[in-house]
């Protein structure tokens, strides 16, 4: 008869040891080598009809370790399940104390494993504390979104030369040095800037330009911050290098196109929203405000799920496993690390652990759980997000598609944790206390830029 014991061997971390008798191993070992010499197919023998001394001599071992090792397993599987054991990760094996396996040496085998317990915590959710920013959306973010819609729906034309900032140039872009010449292996990249992208100096120089006229520019000087990073970006350099900042290159103008704004009417208001009947500036610039706090309560909503986060991470007090954990990070993944990395990446792995645990919690006492249709409508909402944002209404191949995607386990699992989370975010939202605060969109920006999980 097989038994278990269990000793504390360290905080949150117990010895298994498992003793098998004969008995315990022993029938099945007999069994699987009659299984085995009825299907295994031996050289000079008919098939099924090899004696069992001869697949004992030639396969014995093999399976003998097999059958104790299962035989371990079951046990120490069924008294964790007995004993209702919350643990993380598998057991891991200690160096058993049991002799080499041996079919000719029926012995009692001794195997020990070492458990990590999930620690015991509470959870307070009323004790969190927020702000909840309400963005200020002023006249300019309004007449700036206006701006950018009627560019957006305005028609291109093509006018001979440059002569005003709201033009756009066709560029090619290439490395030279300080003295104009061109670098060996340089950059090379074509783009389209607004010629109000550039500094003052430079936007002075372009007027009167055309098609296939050159000019040289040093990024440093010719963009400013904002737009030079962009710049650099798009041209596979870093915002972070001065020197990639200081190159010099040579711009050769391709085409020059000026984008006539759309008109304020009716026909523009019903193209950026249709099916609103909205026939005057005032209700139309009602609408871009509306679209423009809607936005930013999402964002706002977004800032509060981050302070619900990291008062949670940071306040809830949890004990773990620590050598133990250490020592399943570095057997536990596809690749072995060594003690060292997992030294390393220990409180990258404690923090997100603690994060798993305590949504799970809150999940489990919250009894939050996700449709199979919420999945299905995630799904359709991602393809019209791939097709541009256009309802397709129920086309039968939108059918099609998200079964498709329905039948990748992998996504429903993701989508499911991803929904439930959600759900969860929601529902502490309504919980904790919350100030309002009322704010600029700069200075909300700031606070995002600082503040994220």
């Amino acid at each position: 008869m097989a038994t278990i014991t269990r000793e504390n061997i360290a905080l949150l971390t117990d010895k298994l040891t498992v003793t098998l008798a004969k008995d315990d191993y022993f029938p099945a070992f007999e069994q699987s080598l009659k299984k085995y010499a009825k299907t295994v197919n031996i050289p000079g023998f008919r098939k099924g009809m090899v004696p069992s001394g001869v697949v004992k001599k030639m396969y014995g071992q093999s399976i003998f370790t097999e059958e104790v090792l299962r035989s371990v397993e079951k046990e120490l599987n069924s008294y964790m399940s007995k004993e209702q054991l919350d643990i993380f990760a598998q057991p891991l094996p200690l160096d058993s104390d049991a002799r080499a396996l041996d079919m000719n040496n029926l012995n009692d085998y001794v195997f020990a494993f070492e458990i990590g317990l999930k620690p015991d915590f509470n959870v307070n959710v009323n004790d969190i504390k927020v702000t909840r920013y309400k963005i200020n959306v002023t006249d300019e973010m309004i007449n700036e979104e206006v701006n950018r819609l009627q560019i957006r729906n305005g028609k291109m034309t093509d006018p001979e030369t440059v002569t005003s900032e709201d033009h756009v140039v066709n560029v090619d872009f290439k490395e030279v040095d300080a003295t104009g010449a061109v670098v060996e292996g340089g950059v090379t990249k074509s783009n389209s800037l607004l010629v109000k992208y550039f500094t003052e100096p430079v936007r002075a120089e372009l007027q009167g330009k055309k098609k296939d006229d050159v000019i040289t520019i040093q990024l440093s000087k010719a963009f400013e911050t904002k737009e030079r990073e962009w710049v650099l970006s798009d041209l596979g350099l870093s915002k972070d290098n001065a020197a990639d900042a200081d190159k010099y290159f040579q711009l050769t103008i391709t085409k020059v196109g000026l984008i006539e704004k759309a008109e304020l009417n009716e026909e523009f208001f019903n193209t950026v929203y249709p099916g609103r009947d909205i026939k005057t500036e005032a209700d139309f610039r009602a609408a871009v405000k509306a679209e423009i706090e809607n936005y930013y309560g999402q964002q706002s909503s977004n800032q509060v799920h981050d302070q619900i986060y990291h008062h949670l991470v940071d306040h809830t007090n949890m004990e773990f496993p620590a050598e133990f954990l250490k020592r399943w990070l570095q057997t536990g993944g596809e690749q072995p690390k060594t003690a060292e990395e997992a030294e390393a990446e220990y409180p990258n792995f404690t923090n997100q652990l603690k994060w798993t645990l305590v949504t799970n919690k809150l999940i489990n006492e919250n009894k939050i759980s996700v449709d199979p249709s919420e999945i299905k409508e995630f799904a359709k909402e991602q393809i019209k997000g791939y097709m541009g944002g256009q309802d397709f209404g129920d086309a039968p191949w939108m059918d099609e598609y998200t079964n498709r995607m329905l039948k990748d386990q992998k996504f429903v699992e993701n989508t499911y944790f991803q929904l439930q989370t959600t759900k969860l975010f929601r529902l502490l939202e309504t919980q904790v206390s919350a100030k309002e605060e009322a704010i600029s969109a700069e200075a909300f920006a700031e606070k995002l830029h600082h503040h994220h999980h």
